[in-house]
């Protein structure tokens, strides 16, 4: 048997890997912080988390934890994380710290005591814009401008004014970090691949898309899109949505992005290598809104289209995960429609407190939301 350290393991995805790699024969502990944003104040162990898991509560921020975290250990899946593109824009020492100096802290313990393997949590959004084809067919990077966002003028154009179409995108597409979060996760990931090789540590980084499922912390308003439309339907509030709802991402279950960590663990091919982790699928953010207030039961619930933009938002991003299928073997089990489902059943169990107003009256105070 394996021993596996999961950071950050009490969390979203850190739990439902944990579930995934004890079903698979592997012995599990977690170091977590359980932080109050996430699990709320009571400092309780989750009663989501499998009861054969080891919980180890404290920071990846402290070499004293992290050393005695390690004792033992085979490999480590680093998933600690402060999340959030918005909150990241005004809380900067404290993504940089958790995300930045945190991996540091790790990867310093991980020098003196080696393991088999590292896998590490990156993000789409460090791609900022995902790719897009010109009216020619050619392949183009895009960004847009604060002017252009002030005209309400949505999509990106060409380097000529001209339409684009958007397209997968795949692993090759240089980073276009666009937010103070998305910066940290491309310092998580290269931290991790970059101290791996010096030290002989084989590391593998998946950059996760959308993730959505069971035990999402709902009285977050910094999570998943999914999460925080979920918190509102069953307060009985419109999701709100900004922009005009058009922008289309990848939504890809948890259940997905346990296994697809596993085989990156268990694959050789892995090491050293960057994979996206998505459905493959792209889908809009009010379809989005629409389907969740469905499988809460509120379909007449319909989302509010607010018109005004997020800075560090982007327009279109979704995965081209061809290299993760031929590398991984991975191939995304859960259509949405099913995984909206699985979500549901736990919804009609959750409570969450609808923080959104809150969090949306924070970004407006400081200029962040136009």
């Amino acid at each position: 048997m394996k021993n596996i350290l999961i950071t950050g393991g009490a969390g979203f995805i850190g739990s439902h890997l944990a579930t995934e790699l004890l079903h698979r024969g592997y012995r599990v502990r977690v170091l977590d912080n359980l932080t109050p944003q996430v699990h709320g104040t009571s400092q309780r162990r989750p009663n989501y988390l499998d009861d054969d898991v080891e919980l180890r509560i404290g920071d990846v921020r402290d070499p004293d934890a992290v050393r005695d975290a390690l004792d033992g250990i085979d490999g480590v899946f680093h998933y600690a994380a402060a999340v959030g593109v918005g909150q990241s824009m005004y809380e900067l020492e404290h993504y940089t710290s958790t995300n930045n100096v945190g991996t540091t802290v790790l990867l310093e313990a991980l020098a003196k005591q080696p393991v088999e393997k590292l896998v590490v949590a990156s993000s789409m959004s460090l791609y900022g814009e995902g790719l897009y084809h010109d009216d020619s067919g050619a392949t183009v990077a895009a960004r847009r401008e604060r002017d252009q966002l002030a005209r309400r003028d949505w999509e990106p154009h060409g380097p000529d004014g001209g339409s684009l179409k958007p397209a997968p995108t795949p692993e090759t597409k240089l980073p276009d970090l666009s937010s103070v979060y998305a910066l940290s996760k491309f310092d998580q990931e290269r931290l991790c691949l970059m101290v791996g090789e010096a030290y002989g540590i084989p590391t593998t980084a998946l950059r996760f898309f959308n993730v959505y499922g069971p035990y999402q912390a709902l009285s977050n308003p910094y999570t998943g899109v999914l999460a925080i439309f979920a918190s509102r339907c069953l307060n009985d509030s419109p999701p709100l949505i900004f922009e005009d709802g058009e922008q289309r991402r990848d939504f890809v279950s948890v259940r997905d992005i346990a296994r697809a960590s596993r085989l990156a663990y268990e694959s050789r091919r892995a090491n050293g290598q960057v994979f996206n982790i998505g459905s493959g699928h792209a889908y809009t953010i009010r379809e989005i809104a629409r389907k969740i207030a469905a499988a809460t039961g509120k379909p007449g619930l319909e989302p509010e289209i607010t018109g005004r933009y997020r800075v560090g938002d982007i327009r279109h991003c979704f995965a081209d995960i061809s290299r993760a299928r031929e590398a991984l073997g991975y191939e995304p089990e859960v259509t949405l429609d099913d995984g909206l489902a699985d979500m549901a059943a736990w919804l009609a169990t959750a409570q969450a407190v609808d923080r959104v107003a809150e969090a949306s009256a924070e970004l407006v105070s400081r200029g962040l939301t136009l």
